[in-house]
């Protein structure tokens, strides 16, 4: 029974608070609103986590690039990692698109690698890889893997093959051989908007 008293003065309270914030002018509460605004949730979109840390990239001989580039380097960028090689009929046929998104993403955080994991012989003669990036006028980093030991880090199997690291590591798409580019440049946007 004493508890009834109780009820009815926190309701009068509550009710006063309310009643005195909707008496505030508007420019007052937009002041208040905007001096405490509420903690904002980081962007994160639906795209799986395919793999928690992508391998490392330990390659030496590096084209397009004063160093060699390693993932840990690139933390805070979303990276597209694509295994290809030069007389890979698919391969060439994806070249157009990853040129183009070079083109458009760079500026906003992506960056492309080539893995170069031959499948014959002469595609292990740097010189010759060498002519077809000029040929092919790639302008992205393009690294040799000659020995396949990016390629077996990431239990690769197939030319072409690009995975997607995003901010924080994580590969987070994959996509096998060519077609699926909205896709993939669906994916290449989601992760840029991310937050780091």
């Amino acid at each position: 029974m004493r508890a009834w008293p109780m009820i009815l003065v926190a309701a009068w309270a509550t009710l006063m608070l309310v009643g005195a914030c909707a008496a505030l002018p508007p420019e007052e509460r937009d002041t208040q609103a905007l001096a405490n605004p509420p903690p904002a949730e980081p962007r994160r979109s639906a795209l799986p986590v395919l793999r928690q840390v992508a391998p490392e990239l330990n390659n030496q001989t590096w084209f397009n690039t004063d160093q060699p580039l390693r993932l840990a380097d690139l933390r805070g960028q979303v990276v597209l990692v694509d295994f290809w090689t030069f007389d890979c009929y698919n391969c060439l046929n994806v070249v157009p698109y990853l040129k183009t998104w070079h083109q458009q993403y760079n500026t906003s955080g992506l960056t492309i690698i080539g893995v170069h994991s031959p499948e014959f012989d002469h595609e292990r003669q740097t010189a010759n890889v060498q002519a077809a990036i000029q040929r092919l006028g790639i302008q992205y980093p393009v690294t040799l893997d000659n020995d396949f030991t990016t390629w077996r880090a990431y239990s690769n199997r197939y030319w072409p093959t690009f995975y997607l690291v995003d901010k924080h590591g994580q590969i987070r798409y994959m996509q096998i051989g060519e077609g699926q580019y909205d896709r993939t440049e669906a994916a290449i946007q989601t992760l840029l908007a991310e937050d780091e």
